[in-house]
């Protein structure tokens, strides 16, 4: 990377526990295979950032953990995150002008290998677009459970993953998909994605295939008992250092459930000999050219506000699934 200095750009990096700050960054002007980016929008994930920004990375995971453009180290100081869009202002071949979708901290400009953004299909809108590393798990996470036509399936947990994977499942042919959340004001973000809602106490059981993202104990034992006999339980959750005690008699091994674990840094196993991380990103960015799911969106906050307002974005109860960050036109 060329070493000369170039636009001045500033980024948030988490400084302690529930702490943020906005740092300067003296960008490098982008060598002849690198792009300059002015990021237009940024996506916050209110599951592995708020493990982020409460500093509970296991010590174990930290290495593993390290996001693509990561600075700093587990558990602080930080820059953190992997949903940035942005245009390109400077780049090789045809990148320069297009809107791209990278994985990048939360940042107002940034110089990457071009190599490193994916360029926003037609019909995209980029706001939208920070939603694709989600759409990447909650696809590979399809693939992970088998979903077909027909099935019946619960998605217990309606945030970003399970509201994606509720909209991909029922998209399907003959599904039956319902979401299943404590939060009853869910409800109307099924009804967008045209799916099912059901409170955690009054969802069927029976399921053909349940798909767990709460993140909670008490979610997962529900997405057990949800199950119906032989089927399989699709576990999404991350939970850091958190200990998860559940209940594996009864049903569970009378039923002969399968509890899989689905993680995005490996493509599905029946997936990985033809599929690499471009072609499942790609084919992830294409999803999301569907208007209703707008409806995972917050209503934007502008990038400055981010030190004040990180610790609610995270932890504030109901709302959309997935905080939007705006950034000014100048760095």
């Amino acid at each position: 990377m060329t070493k000369s200095s170039g636009p001045a750009a500033r980024a948030f990096w988490t400084i302690g526990a529930g702490r943020g700050e906005i740092r300067d960054v003296d960008l490098p002007a982008p060598g002849p295979d690198e792009v300059l980016v002015r990021t237009l929008w940024s996506g916050v994930s209110r599951g592995t950032e708020a493990l982020v920004f409460a500093g509970r990375v296991p010590e174990g995971e930290r290495t593993r953990m390290r996001a693509p453009f990561q600075e700093g180290d587990f558990p602080f100081p930080v820059k953190y995150g992997y949903a940035a869009v942005g245009v390109v202002e400077a780049g090789p071949g045809d990148l320069a002008g297009r809107s791209i979708f990278c994985l990048h901290p939360h940042q107002t400009r940034f110089v990457v290998p071009a190599a490193a953004v994916r360029p926003l299909p037609e019909g995209l809108p980029p706001a939208r677009a920070v939603l694709a590393a989600n759409a990447e798990t909650a696809l590979n996470a399809l693939w992970d459970g088998g979903a077909g036509p027909g099935d019946r399936i619960a998605v217990v947990g309606g945030g970003a993953v399970g509201a994606l994977v509720g909209a991909f499942a029922g998209a399907i042919p003959g599904t039956e998909v319902t979401l299943v959340d404590v939060d009853p004001a869910k409800a109307g973000l099924a009804d967008r994605l045209g799916i099912g809602f059901a409170a955690p106490g009054s969802a069927a059981c029976g399921a053909d295939l349940v798909f767990h993202a709460s993140a909670t104990a008490a979610g997962l034992e529900t997405a057990l008992r949800l199950a119906g006999d032989e089927a399989t339980v699709v576990e999404l959750s991350w939970y850091g250092d958190r200990p998860v005690t559940v209940g594996l008699g009864g049903h569970f091994h009378a039923g002969r459930l399968r509890i899989v674990s689905s993680q995005v840094g490996r493509v599905a196993p029946d997936r990985r000999p033809r599929w690499d991380y471009a072609r499942r990103l790609g084919k992830a960015l294409e999803l999301l050219r569907d208007d209703r799911l707008d409806a995972l969106l917050s209503e934007a906050i502008d990038f400055d506000t981010l030190p004040d307002r990180m610790s609610g974005l995270l932890s504030g109860p109901g709302g959309a699934c997935c905080p939007l960050i705006r950034y000014p036109s100048e760095p």
